[in-house]
């Protein structure tokens, strides 16, 4: 099958075709031909099936006919996040670059007047994250009467995120001949209580999970002890360990409260790294992007949600500072290295708590990962109780005095604690 036996539009198939693509990946084949006449689609898919295309490029064909008005947009898109939004828009410019639509981004971190101007113009697509979206419906910019089709992607992700009362709220505001486009990784019972109460007879596409890893990619288990400062500085080692082999690497962390704290603490100890995480205004996430993507910066320190549907190619290294509490997650985050026939290496941080996490990683992809030097059994009982060192200018655990300067050999490792009398309480990460 091609994209021409999918009924889509010649702009559209053009635009394809200009883009390099001829064959449509399953989920593309099983959703657009639907989406073209009008039905509901559940689509049950990862990130990196194409699941994006699925729904641009039917909408596109759909589109050519009809005009937008002022405030009321003919069609929305929900993200969970500013950069799957973002991507999402580029989506349409690229393959909608034979169409002359106006599209609307409401995402954080941009002024509601430079938005406001997109809305009054009359957007033809509107893709938004759900609190920015509130935001103008109730500031009595945005009219939601108007609406033919409603795509909710990533819909896993905006339960994590506790966006389903948003959504629930947004669905509700919509008509009810509307078509619905829902994708999700997963189906967790809420979600499928939310697909049963928005949904019309939907016709339901299903491409199975990816549960198998890149052989191009060498992945290790690394222990540590159970405090912070025992696996910021594990990873401090492993990192200057691999320094001679490593031309970049995306550090990923469980929790936006995590990302913040190793952010921090890598700048002290003098690396070169950056952070992605949602409190930034979109306009510094693009230039943090930029300047990894460019080699200004070697380490990019991130979330699942912040880090999820980012094109970085090229990315020699992918540390786990958690193991990822989703399995399929883990798959993801190393899927970021060992691309287009590149090696690439994956180190995962566990603890004698991740063991669960560790086992569910290994059941998905159907092999055992190797311990990088000696397993859990071999994590002293002190190893994660010990205190991180208390520097004389106050500085954190595990690194030295002041702000990342001299080091003991071995890279600041874990030294004792000072003699008598006792040492003040130690600083916070």
């Amino acid at each position: 099958m091609t994209f021409t036996d999918l009924g889509l539009s010649p702009k559209v198939l053009s635009a394809v075709t200009d883009a390099g693509y001829t064959k449509p990946t399953p989920i593309q084949s099983g959703a657009i031909p639907h989406a073209l006449l009008g039905k509901d689609v559940l689509g049950i898919a990862q990130t990196g099936t194409g699941k994006t295309a699925s729904f641009v490029l039917p909408m596109l064909t759909r589109l050519e006919k009809g005009r937008a008005r002022a405030r009321m947009p003919r069609t929305l898109i929900l993200e969970p996040t500013r950069e799957l939004a973002a991507q999402v828009e580029e989506n349409f410019v690229k393959y909608g670059k034979n169409h002359k639509l106006n599209i609307a981004l409401l995402i954080g971190g941009v002024s509601f007047e430079e938005q406001d101007k997109k809305l009054e113009r009359g957007a033809d697509v509107l893709i938004a994250t759900p609190g920015r979206l509130l935001d103008h419906r109730e500031r009595g910019k945005l009219l939601l009467n108007g609406v033919e089709i409603l795509v909710i992607d990533e819909a896993d992700r905006m339960l994590d995120m506790g966006f389903i009362p948003d959504i629930e709220r947004i669905c509700e505001m919509i008509p009810f001949t509307r078509q619905t486009l829902f994708f999700s990784a997963t189906m967790p019972p809420e979600i499928t209580k939310l697909t049963e109460k928005f949904l019309h007879a939907p016709v339901r596409v299903e491409v199975s999970r990816a549960a198998s890893t890149a052989t191009s990619i060498t992945q290790r288990l690394v222990k540590s002890g159970s405090k912070p400062w025992d696996k910021r500085e594990t990873l401090r080692n492993l990192m200057r360990a691999e320094e001679s082999d490593l031309k970049n690497a995306i550090i990923f962390c469980n929790r936006k409260v995590e990302v913040s704290e190793l952010f921090r603490s890598l700048l002290k100890h003098d690396f070169d790294a950056g952070a992605l995480h949602g409190d930034m205004d979109q306009r510094a996430r693009m230039q943090m992007l930029a300047n990894f993507r460019d080699g200004k910066l070697r380490y990019l320190v991130a979330s699942d949600v912040a880090a999820r549907g980012l094109d970085i190619p090229d990315v020699s290294h992918v540390f786990n500072y958690d193991v990822p509490i989703h399995a399929e997650d883990y798959v993801h985050r190393i899927g970021r290295t060992g691309r287009a026939g590149r090696s690439g290496k994956s180190f995962t941080i566990a603890t004698r708590s991740d063991t669960k996490y560790v086992d569910a990683i290994e059941k998905l992809i159907g092999t055992k990962i190797e311990w990088h030097d000696g397993d859990l059994s071999t994590v002293a009982e002190s190893e994660g109780e010990e205190a991180p060192r208390r520097g004389r200018g106050g500085g954190g655990g595990g690194g030295g005095a002041g702000g990342g300067g001299a080091r003991p050999p071995g890279g600041g490792g874990d030294p004792p604690p000072p003699p008598p009398p006792p040492p003040p309480p130690p600083p916070p990460p």
